[in-house]
């Protein structure tokens, strides 16, 4: 065989978001994609803000020397530098660019700690449900994923966590606000999971995973992680925010609190390196220097967010509106989520079901559609659901 068992067994069991994805181009050539609501991607159909636009055209047009070829491999100093000026006044803590490393998107950030943290045997722990990337990330190092159940309403169960650790636990990956749940960790908790590792005999980090740090709703809060978690790893990522999946930039930065956090940031300089990715795309990197308080337009995505959440309220669901992020994880009306799935897909509908994602009876839809998308879906939920609950 010319692929590998481990890759074969991968693929097998691999993402069902792509599986979706992949189907709904199918039914769109069936059916014409205006009779196909996909919920599936989280891939934001809004443009990249104005500014962030310009700031490619204006840099793109100047050509300046250098801008498309190779930099240190952690990425421009400048760029790692502006970064750091960002975390220092979020967080209140000393980072530096000597802290940051630009990266391929938040997937290369975590796959290049994991790659520079994890022996083969080492656990990973994860909260469940989880992105379902997260189980391959850990196997790609020759890591152990460990998954832990979160409580009924998805926070984290810090009793849970501490049964989880053992010797060979090298780090946690948090993931706030939350994909799949729209879940948003609260301060209190977190002090809490920081409490425990306080009372670890070894070091175990947190890689706090943020790419939808800018989306929160209602006027909830969003902890600073690092500025609560002495061994925080955070891995972020431009794609959501600025409506920019394809482009892939991120950054990975290690709280200066971490100890060692001078030798890892080498380690995951040289492991960004020969896990292929080289460097960040050059032109993204000076992007982000120039435009770094760039936001989304939360308005949009809120509106959207209430709409299909008050609108599956009407047609019967059980609906617990999400607090960021831009995802709704919605309870199945029945136990089987992929019987459920498919149901909705006879309606032209195509979810995710939760069994994705580590927890069956759910599925998760993407607010990352236009708003008529939602508006016309929300009849054909409302047959699927007097059909799912037959």
């Amino acid at each position: 065989m010319i692929i590998s068992d481990v890759i074969r067994e991968q693929m097998e069991r691999g993402s069902w978001i792509r599986r979706m994805f992949e189907e709904g181009l199918k039914l769109k050539a069936e059916r014409g994609a205006a009779n196909v609501f996909d919920f599936t991607l989280g891939n934001p159909n809004e443009d990249p803000p104005p500014e962030v636009l310009a700031t490619l055209r204006r840099l793109a047009a100047e050509n300046r020397p250098g801008l498309h070829g190779y930099m240190p491999n952690a990425g421009f100093p400048a760029v790692r530098e502006t970064v750091a000026a960002r975390l220092r006044r979020d967080s209140g803590l000393a980072f530096t660019k000597e802290h940051v490393l630009m990266t391929v998107g938040s997937a290369g950030a975590i796959n290049t700690v994991l790659k520079a943290m994890l022996d083969p045997g080492d656990e990973v722990i994860v909260p469940m449900p989880c992105f379902s990337e997260y189980p391959f990330y850990v196997t790609n190092h020759a890591g152990r994923m460990v998954p832990v159940e979160t409580t009924e309403d998805f926070a984290l169960d810090i009793s849970a966590i501490e049964a989880a650790i053992t010797p060979r636990t090298r780090a946690i990956i948090l993931n706030s606000p939350h994909n799949p749940t729209g879940v948003i960790y609260s301060e209190a908790t977190l002090q809490d999971l920081e409490a425990l590792l306080q009372r670890c005999d070894h070091i175990v980090a947190v890689i706090s995973d943020e790419p939808y740090k800018s989306y929160v709703y209602d006027g909830a809060r969003n902890p600073q992680t690092p500025a609560i978690l002495s061994n925080c790893i955070v891995a972020n990522s431009w794609s959501k925010s600025w409506a920019i999946a394809g482009e892939r930039i991120g950054y990975l930065a290690i709280s200066p609190r971490l100890p060692g956090a001078d030798v890892l940031l080498h380690a995951c300089t040289f492991t960004n390196r020969i896990l292929g990715f080289i460097n960040a795309p050059a032109i993204w990197q000076w992007v982000v220097a120039e435009s770094p308080e760039a936001e989304p337009d939360l308005a949009i995505y809120q509106d959207k967010r209430d709409l299909l959440c008050d609108g599956l309220a009407g047609a019967g669901y059980q609906v617990r509106k999400p607090q960021g992020a831009f995802y709704v994880f919605q309870r199945t009306p029945i136990p089987d989520d992929i019987a459920f799935v498919r149901i909705l897909q006879q309606e032209g509908i195509l979810t995710v079901p939760g069994a994705g994602f580590g927890r069956t009876g759910y599925m998760r839809l993407s607010l990352t559609v236009p708003r008529e998308t939602i508006e016309r879906s929300l009849p054909g939920f409302a047959r699927a659901l007097q059909g799912g609950s037959l």
